[in-house]
């Protein structure tokens, strides 16, 4: 795999350029109120391990899932307007946000399902709403059909935004991450701002939407210790193994799902969510016109809107 010099030099310029220049914040669209936040162990008592979870409202629950290289902090528009009818629960998984980021092997879709599964049994969480976003998606495809299998009824109904679902092209910066050399040597040598920036470059249709605030949230993980580790790690296996058995499965999974897409998603294009359409048995698709692979970040009230009518 080659890649230009001249498009390394474009991002890092353009990075720093934001970095330098970006005084928009969130706070004038992001809610006030304070989640109620802790640590669940979802490993043992001789192997522990945290996953970071938010709680806000009361209601039915509904539990958020990030993508790639995010956290939590994607659903900051939605999760807090979702809470006046609902118990939501946000978390960052494994190698994300605050959660623990262990230099192990265990950052495959499946290793995150077995992890929520007892997220899941520990909040005991029925008639539950699953939402995710990218690889949050694929996660809750999986952790849907591992929930129907394990837990029948304990799931209601799920959320898709630009989920992953299929084979597909990888985007360039995943295929950065997957080359042994290039990522060893990139992802250290780089700022996790810049790494940061990259990311979301990527992900907006209007890059002019990206924050300062967005920058540094998803940057302050990968300074953390296995940071960096578990990022690679969960791009290097973004892509089940089993994949090709999990899409067989699609169509048993019965609950009724709302598909949410960008029309202009270069990450997971709108053809991986018209299939997905085509493969859950009660499944609607909803396409948002310009913008990217983040509809919850660029176009929060649409999506809300979207949201809060299937909930009803």
């Amino acid at each position: 795999m080659q890649f230009r010099l001249n498009d390394v030099v474009l991002v890092v310029g353009v990075s720093f350029l934001v970095l330098l220049g970006c005084a928009c914040c969130d706070r004038s669209l992001a809610n006030d109120d304070v989640p109620r936040g802790a640590f669940d162990n979802v490993g043992t008592r001789a192997a522990p391990l945290r996953l970071w979870v938010e709680e806000r409202g009361r209601g039915e629950p509904i539990l958020m899932l990030h993508g790639f290289g995010a956290s939590m902090y994607t659903w900051r528009f939605v999760a807090p307007a979702l809470a006046r009818t609902h118990r939501v629960i946000t978390v960052d998984l494994k190698g994300a946000g605050r959660s623990d980021k262990p230099f192990d092997d265990k950052y495959r879709v499946l290793d995150q399902v077995v992890l929520l599964r007892r997220l899941i049994d520990l909040r005991g969480l029925t008639d539950l709403t699953l939402v995710g976003h990218s690889l949050g998606g694929g996660v809750a495809l999986a952790l849907a059909l591992d929930l129907n299998e394990t837990h029948p009824g304990a799931l209601k109904q799920l959320i898709l935004l630009d989920s992953i679902a299929y084979k597909q092209r990888l985007p360039l910066f995943i295929q950065v991450l997957q080359a042994p050399v290039v990522a060893q040597i990139g992802m250290y040598a780089i700022l996790p701002e810049i790494e940061s920036y990259e990311g979301l470059y990527a992900a907006y249709h209007d890059p002019s939407k990206i924050t300062l605030d967005a920058v540094r949230a998803y940057a302050l993980p990968l300074y953390e210790l296995g940071g960096r580790y578990a990022l690679l790690k969960t791009a290097e296996e973004i892509i089940p193994a089993n994949l090709s058995a999990l899409i067989a499965r699609y169509q048993t999974i019965l609950q009724p799902a709302q598909l949410i897409w960008c029309d202009e998603d270069p990450i997971v294009p709108l053809w991986v969510g018209r299939k997905l359409a085509r493969n859950l048995p009660d499944a609607r698709l909803s396409v948002l016109r310009s913008c990217g692979h983040a509809p919850q970040e660029e176009l929060p009230l649409q999506t809300l809107t979207l949201m809060r009518k299937f909930l009803r």
